[in-house]
């Protein structure tokens, strides 16, 4: 029985699933209160057996709900040295022996968090101070969510120990640092420091029975703290979620995950999403369809191979806005095990959008650039209530320019609000929007997949001038509820809803072959309504217990996806023009109804992973998913559904060791599947599911006292019934076949990090080997996979002078490399190698920011392929000027 009608009823779906998975988990032993969903943080997992239910129906749920203990404002932070070391105090209202603390560590870093507590300062959320005394490398103070505060030390020599104290001015952790033999202190009349508790005991906590001396106020002496407003990441991000769906350090993944964070996407002012391709090692853009950027992961992609915020992304019309991007994470390789069959092979990129703040944040953009652009555009956020269970992020853009390309424009219009209600400690519900809307065209712009068009100006537009732009409008948003039934047990749901409309005005098909004399173009116009529909529901329990001496990390999810793409097209005959004398004014002749459909899958997910951890420097992913997906295709001119259903398990297993703490080896294997949605025969008939599978090994190793890390891969991917154009000039654009078996193989190599205070660094280079190895068709047999070059190689820099007259000053330089590359199967002619430059020139001070961006600095002439369809040229010199305030 196939799926087509599964959400029918999804509202009704949603209750029934959150009600079932709220009375059917369990409640690990809650002696300590923490809200990290790190792997280290926990501090007592109690094993299977030992679980009890903490209550068994809704009322009681609410009663525990009531019970809990209020948010605790944190109004100030202090630092005094002592005889013996530090005390860091935070200042409360209320007596201290109500924060809630827990402890964790991990190499030289410990940190506390109070679970409910919240930092309210007046001049900023997030405190730093680097090397407060000696044998302190670093303190930080931050929200680590709005009911959470979190302080980190990190030691310069070894692990820092802490004692709590109860002060009438607020909690006193009372730090000393590790120390050497040689240099150990002089007893003082400060108590001595506790060790930190293993994951089995607890420190005392404020309010507790057993209570330490306070510390002596002899020698106290202050410490100047640095404030400043909210975090940023750097240039290299140690967690990510895009490759287990939980919260991981990058270095215990058996994957390779890459990042490109805030700080990249602006010191590089980028203006679209797609552009961050260069920053990551085997990854490629092409336009895809009208508004849907798509990518090539290690050779392989499709337009719908993404993610954003975790949910899937993947249709023909995806279009969004860029303001409100945080960060983009890519998974590399076969994604079907966590993500289901529309995720497969080469890898999937996630879009991360950002998120509400707990403290008031009010930024300003305005950028310009030649070819008149214009784009300005404001980030607002921070709490709505007086306690921050509530806050909010807004951000909205509006941008309208021109093109290097003749005749071409875009204007679009962005908002997206953001909502987090923090409903109690344990409980929180984050809500999203955004509405996109956009006019351009471009999609008549690019150029066919035919030789002479290297040898066309870049800026030549082949289509006509003024027969009507394509627009678009996508309305987006997500909910994502969570609760923790315990600090080790916690069940979220989300939903996602995608709904993008494009009316295509008029447009030249780029597949449109030319004259046998080479420079006549023959042209049709093309118009009319398409739509697109992607629904997606998750359910996901996510526990952490213990077997014996063995740490498991479990997640157990159910998902339900809907996506229907609806279509009218007409067409009309449009005159020949000649490519290298474009003479314009042809008008369209009667527009005929080309073809009518939809098209579209219902499918059910089914999928449990478990991280297991078998020691503190051997670990072990294992994962497999169910699916079952119902595709269908209907010819709504003559009433036909052509229809197929499809099973699928999809199993991935990988293993980490760490013989040191700055290097992870790694290796993994995962098989992949994804159904050929909305690809027909000429025959009428869908294809075969694609299959592959995919074998990896690689290295981690942290450089700079950790600041950098690099990634090694070696990898292949194989994959079976490809779905590629059909090669007659007559059919492509309309049908497709599947050519049989491609293979991908290559080595990867990605850095980022800070090498020096102030010197920032992201590097990648790829070799990529992907060829046809089987085919009905013998003439493409080891044919090269159209877009991918054999080597690519990327850099981007920047330093920023920490003192001095001049302190703020920042400059950037970028490189970009690609070998040559096929255009089309069979292979018959290439895009040159190219080697482009960009730079980069800012300034900040206080709350201004001043940034200067140079692309393709040399107007280095480039390519990038839509996958046989198109050949699109890109930009030269570009320069951006933007100028940021933050209030």
């Amino acid at each position: 029985m196939n799926q087509l009608y599964l959400l029918r009823d999804l509202g009704l779906t949603i209750v029934i699933v959150a009600i079932f998975n709220q009375q059917a988990l369990a409640e690990a032993n809650t002696t300590k209160t923490s809200h990290t969903a790190e792997l280290v943080t926990i501090k007592y997992i109690p094993q299977a057996k030992n679980i009890q239910h903490p209550y068994t129906n809704i009322k009681e749920w609410l009663a525990q709900q009531e019970q809990s203990s209020p948010i605790i404002q944190v109004t100030g932070v202090r630092l005094n040295q002592t005889q013996s070391g530090l005390e860091i105090i935070l200042e409360t209202s209320v007596t201290s022996d109500k924060l809630q603390t827990s402890f964790k560590s991990e190499g030289n870093t410990l940190t506390a968090l109070i679970t409910n507590a919240q930092l309210k300062l007046s001049s900023g959320n997030f405190l730093r101070s680097e090397k407060p005394i000696a044998g302190i490398k670093l303190l930080q103070v931050t929200n680590q969510n709005p009911g959470t505060v979190q302080v980190t030390l990190t030691g310069e020599d070894g692990l820092p120990t802490a004692e709590l104290f109860d002060s009438d001015e607020g909690l006193v952790f009372a730090v000393t640092p590790a120390v050497t033999s040689a240099e150990k202190p002089t007893p003082s009349p400060s108590p001595p420091t506790a060790p930190l508790p293993t994951d089995e005991e607890s420190l005392p906590l404020p309010g507790s029975e057993t209570q330490p001396a306070k510390p002596s106020d002899a020698g106290e002496e202050p410490i100047e703290l640095v404030v400043t407003g909210e975090r940023e990441e750097g240039y290299w991000v140690q967690e990510s979620t895009t490759g287990t769906k939980i919260p991981v350090p990058q270095r215990d993944l058996p994957l390779s995950v890459q990042v490109v964070p805030q700080a990249v996407i602006r010191d590089r002012g980028l203006t679209r999403v797609e552009e961050f391709t260069e920053n990551i090692s085997g990854v490629t853009r092409f336009p895809g369809f009208p508004f849907a950027p798509g990518y090539r992961v290690r050779g392989f992609g499709e337009s719908y191979q993404q993610l954003r915020n975790g949910f899937p992304d993947s249709a023909f019309i995806n279009p969004h806005g860029f303001a409100n991007v945080e960060r983009v994470e890519v998974l590399k390789g076969p994604a079907s095990a966590i993500y289901g069959g529309n995720f497969a092979f080469g890898g999937v990129v996630n879009t991360v959008t950002k998120k509400p703040l707990d403290q008031p944040f009010y930024q300003l953009n305005f950028t310009a650039g030649n070819y008149n652009f214009f784009r300005p555009a404001f980030d607002i956020g921070g709490p709505l209530t007086a306690n921050g269970s509530l806050t909010y992020r807004l951000n909205a853009s509006y941008e309208s320019a021109n093109s290097f390309r003749d005749f071409v424009f875009n204007e679009d219009y962005f908002i997206a609000p953001a909502f987090t209600w923090r409903v109690s400690p344990r409980t929180t519900l984050t809500v999203e929007y955004e509405y996109f809307k956009i006019s351009n065209n471009i999609f008549g712009a690019n150029f066919p997949p035919e030789r002479e068009f290297l040898q066309v100006p870049i800026s030549r537009y082949l289509s006509e001038p003024d027969l009507g732009p394509t627009t678009g409008t996508t309305h987006w948003g997500y909910y994502d509820f969570e609760h923790r039934f315990s600090d080790n047990w916690r069940f979220r749901q989300g939903f996602s809803v995608l709904v993008a409309d494009l009316n295509v005005g008029s447009e030249r098909l780029a597949s449109t072959a030319l004259e046998p004399d080479r420079r006549t173009l023959n042209r049709e116009s093309v118009k009319g309504p398409q739509n697109n529909q992607l629904y997606t529901l998750q359910n996901e329990v996510i526990g952490k217990f213990n077997t014996g001496s063995v740490r498991h990390n479990l997640l157990f999810g159910v998902e339900l996806s809907r996506f229907v793409y609806p279509y009218t097209r007409s067409s009309a005959p449009l005159a020949s023009i000649d490519i290298f004398n474009p003479v314009y004014g042809a008008r369209p002749g009667a527009y005929t109804l080309l073809d009518s459909a939809e098209f579209g899958n219902d499918s059910l997910g089914i999928y449990i992973q478990d991280l297991v951890e078998l020691a503190s420097n051997l670990k072990v992913l294992g994962g497999i998913r169910f699916d079952s997906v119902y595709s269908f295709n209907e010819n709504r001119l003559t009433n036909e559904l052509t229809d197929r259903s499809d099973t699928k398990i999809s199993p991935r297993v990988g293993i980490v060791y760490q013989p040191t703490n700055s290097t992870s080896v790694y290796f993994n294997y995962a098989q992949a599947f994804a159904p050929n949605t909305g690809y027909i025969t000429r025959t009428e008939e869908l294809l075969q599911p694609q299959t592959g599978d995919q074998f990896e090994f690689g290295l981690k190793q942290d450089f700079f006292e950790n600041r950098v890390s690099a990634t090694l891969a070696f990898y292949q991917i194989t994959r079976q019934n490809v779905p590629t154009a059909d090669p007659d000039p007559e059919f492509r654009d309309f049908f497709s076949v599947a050519t049989g078996e491609q293979r991908s193989r290559g080595i990867e190599l990605d850095i980022a990090g800070e090498i020096l205070p102030g010197w920032n660094i992201i590097a990648s280079y790829a070799y990529t080997d992907t060829k046809v190895t089987k085919d009905t068709n013998p003439e493409i047999v080891s044919d090269r996979l159209p877009g991918v070059p054999y080597h690519s190689a990327s850099l981007w820099t920047t330093y920023e002078l920490q003192s001095g007259n001049l302190q703020g000053l920042g400059f950037g330089l970028g490189l970009t490399y690609a070998e040559d590359a096929e255009v089309i199967l069979p292979n018959t002619f290439q895009i040159p190698s190219y080697l482009k430059a960009d730079a980069a020139l800012f300034y900040r001070r206080d709350n201004y920011r001043f940034g200067l961006n140079f692309k393709n600095l040399f107007s280095t002439r480039y390519y990038d392929v839509d996958n046989g369809f198109a050949l699109i040229p890109g930009a030269p010199l570009t320069v951006l000027g933007t100028v940021s305030i933050n209030f």
